[in-house]
């Protein structure tokens, strides 16, 4: 069963956003017990439009509203007041406890009610969300996007608000550059930001990043395969002194026989000259990796002078 959001710390220090009373709320460490939290109507809130999550997945919901059925909400909702009207309020943070409680079918929900600028609420959320990794990364960098298009905010400024480097902040907007297909498939979580960034500016990018997901290739597996898709190679030309060392000698390959021959396990020597080199030796259980130790207290055995 999922717990409902644990605690952590928060960006810059969510204390310093909205006060004390309304950290605690979001479960930043060290603030105290929150203040004027009171019950409401479920139906009272509503949706943060400025909300940066767009995704979630139905499966957590399912979890996180039978941990509320049996717990009811240990955190309460911060919200802000909606201008003009008594009895409605926007969620600033907890939506995804809020959509839980109503699959949960809750009547009433605990609320913090906070009066918060627009920047603001869209700060909160972000910090909430990035700090508890539940934003896809096209999420997170259309969250970074609407605070400086909207806010103008600066990627200093964003970075320090999150407490993540201002590379880190780069790398991600620039997603935001990939087709909306590759896109789809980071949201869904086919693609990690990791297998994308190498797609970035590329032209077959949305016929490389299905490559990738339908291979399942790793991060550096996709680095490859983007790398030969632009330039045709698929690794930087080793130097003649690098390529001669990856052949292995006669004299390597005899030490190589020899040893296993002793051994009675397979043995791979990887010899670099003066910069001398490693020995491998695979063993399949316990017993074989015993006589291993045994042979390697005892004397004699094969000499390695002839590597020199």
């Amino acid at each position: 069963m999922m717990a409902e959001d644990s605690p952590s710390r928060l960006g810059r220090g969510l204390a310093a956003l909205i006060g004390d009373d309304a950290a605690f709320a979001l479960g930043e460490a060290g603030a105290p017990a929150p203040r004027g939290v009171r019950e409401v109507p479920i139906e009272f809130l509503r949706p943060n439009p400025f909300q940066p999550r767009h995704v979630f997945r139905e499966e957590e919901l399912t979890d996180l509203s039978n941990s509320i059925r049996e717990q009811g909400i240990l955190q309460p909702i911060v919200v802000r007041p909606v201008a003009g009207q008594a009895d409605a309020f926007e969620i600033v943070a907890g939506e995804r406890r809020w959509r839980a409680a109503q699959k949960a079918q809750l009547h009433q929900v605990p609320i913090l009610v906070k009066e918060l600028t627009d920047a603001q609420s869209l700060e909160i959320a972000i910090i909430e969300n990035v700090q508890r990794a539940d934003l896809n990364a096209v999420e997170e960098a259309a969250g970074y996007d609407r605070l400086m298009q909207q806010f103008d905010y600066t990627q200093e400024k964003v970075s320090k608000l999150i407490g993540k480097s201002r590379s880190h902040v780069a790398n991600t907007m620039r997603l935001l550059s990939l087709p909306a297909s590759v896109r789809t498939l980071i949201e869904e979580g086919s693609l990690t930001a990791g297998h994308a960034r190498p797609l970035i500016g590329m032209d077959r990018a949305e016929e490389i990043a299905r490559e990738i997901v339908a291979k399942g290739l790793s991060v550096r597996e996709a680095e490859a395969l983007a790398r030969v898709a632009t330039t045709g190679t698929a690794a930087p030309r080793k130097s003649a002194g690098a390529a001669a060392r990856t052949q292995k000698d006669a004299d390597t390959a005899a030490l190589e026989r020899n040893i296993s021959e002793q051994l009675g396990l397979k043995v791979e020597i990887n010899h670099a000259g003066e910069e001398g080199g490693e020995v491998r030796v695979t063993y399949k259980s316990l017993e074989q990796l015993d006589e291993i130790c045994r042979r390697l207290a005892g004397r004699g055995g094969p000499r390695i002078s002839n590597l020199n």
